[in-house]
């Protein structure tokens, strides 16, 4: 039997068109390196940007990895404060607490109704690889920004790899080899950048898939930001504008870059 389509509130109809209207154009840049049919597209998360770039430009079907809290309003503001504002000065941080909790309808009736997958960090991961297998299954593109708390270069923070799995159970499931393709969004200069995927390959240990995938994505996300004109990166944490670094090469104790 064929599953109900999701029923979208008016509502957030109302705020997905006014965050359109709103938000800069963007630039979609190399889009004939997103591959036909099921994909993953693996980009840097630039705070809400990546997000929003996501929902309003990725074409065809697509869905989002989400966190999961943000679909729970018991969840919200721990999640949101320690997430978006614990590195704020602490001076304003008890500011930000009561903004985590303002934000808590707002954010469960997007993340409720744009094109997302919760993702855990518990047993319930299981959830979210059988809700995105379905999804490729129906010959979806997955948007995925695997970054987490741990500085990486001055393009990316490190990038987590579970998300490779999905690959192995795809092929498990399917017998076709999912494809990965990295994506880079500069919001600085309204343009997203869309890269060769690399291939998963079923014959080698899913360790060093991991490693070997997670690795190229990040130096063709990194190389991609590079060639492009000079330009603050939106880091992954919501640190001060001012301490934003350049797309350049090496960095410096003030986190911002030279070219050597």
């Amino acid at each position: 039997m064929a599953e109900a389509k999701k029923k979208i509130s008016p509502l957030y109809r109302l705020v997905e068109s006014a965050v359109r209207f709103f938000y800069p154009k963007m630039e979609l840049v190399g889009l004939n390196n997103l591959p036909e049919g099921p994909s993953v597209i693996v980009g840097n998360h630039t705070q809400m940007n990546g997000p929003i770039v996501g929902q309003l430009y990725i074409p065809g079907n697509r869905y989002i990895w989400c966190a999961g809290q943000m679909m729970e309003a018991k969840e919200v503001p721990g999640y949101a404060y320690q997430d978006f504002w614990s590195q704020k000065p602490k001076a304003t941080r008890w500011l930000y607490r009561i903004l985590a909790y303002l934000i808590t309808p707002l954010a469960v009736l997007i993340f409720n109704n744009a094109a997302t997958i919760p993702v855990y960090r518990d047993n319930r991961m299981l959830t979210t690889f059988r809700l995105s297998l379905e999804k490729l299954k129906e010959g979806a593109r997955i948007v995925i920004f695997p970054e987490h708390d741990v500085k990486g270069n001055n393009i990316l923070y490190e990038m987590e790899d579970g998300f490779v799995s999905l690959a192995r159970m795809y092929y498990r499931s399917t017998g076709e080899k999912l494809r990965f393709a990295p994506m880079y969004i500069a919001p600085r200069l309204k343009k997203v950048l869309f890269g060769e995927p690399v291939t998963f390959d079923p014959s080698r240990p899913i360790e060093e898939e991991r490693q070997r995938i997670t690795r190229e994505m990040t130096e063709r996300i990194t190389a991609m930001a590079v060639a492009l004109p000079r330009h603050r990166v939106v880091p992954y944490r919501n640190i001060p504008k001012r301490l934003y670094p350049y797309n350049t090469v090496s960095e410096d104790k003030n986190h911002e870059t030279t070219r050597g």
